[in-house]
């Protein structure tokens, strides 16, 4: 599947959570669940379910349904269409704005560190780190 077909509709994603959260489950489970926790009718979830099955995200076999997709893939998706249409595709202004009045712990700071450290180019070690400095 192509990336910029990972785009789901709230109302899929959140049906899709329920999926990712219970796979492989049973179409009736899956029915009684999103009744309880989306307070939909036994209809709606069957067509949002014959939608997502349309749109490759999921497989209803033998009436048990599995995630063809990932929500890694779907979180990646979302997270670079949201930097791409409210922050010009910039990375860094979407962090300011993010950070902006907020407080991080030294670990939070760590993790983002080094999450920055691991998609950084190789071989730039002396250079990423004497930008830093600067």
């Amino acid at each position: 599947m192509p990336v910029e077909e990972y785009r789901l509709f709230e109302s899929e994603y959140r049906f899709m959570d329920l999926i990712w959260r219970e796979e492989p489950v049973g179409s009736t489970k899956l029915v009684q669940k999103a009744r309880l926790e989306l307070e939909w009718k036994k209809s709606t979830c069957y067509t949002v379910l014959k939608k997502l099955e349309t749109k490759g995200f999921v497989k209803n076999e033998g009436a048990i349904v599995h995630a063809l997709v990932k929500r890694e893939q779907v979180q990646r998706y979302e997270s670079e269409q949201l930097i791409v249409r409210s922050f010009g595709g910039s990375l860094p202004v979407f962090l300011n704005t993010f950070l902006k009045g907020r407080r991080l712990t030294r670990q939070e700071a760590r993790e983002l560190h080094e999450l920055i450290e691991g998609a950084a180019p190789k071989g730039d070690e002396e250079v990423w780190h004497d930008d830093l400095k600067q």
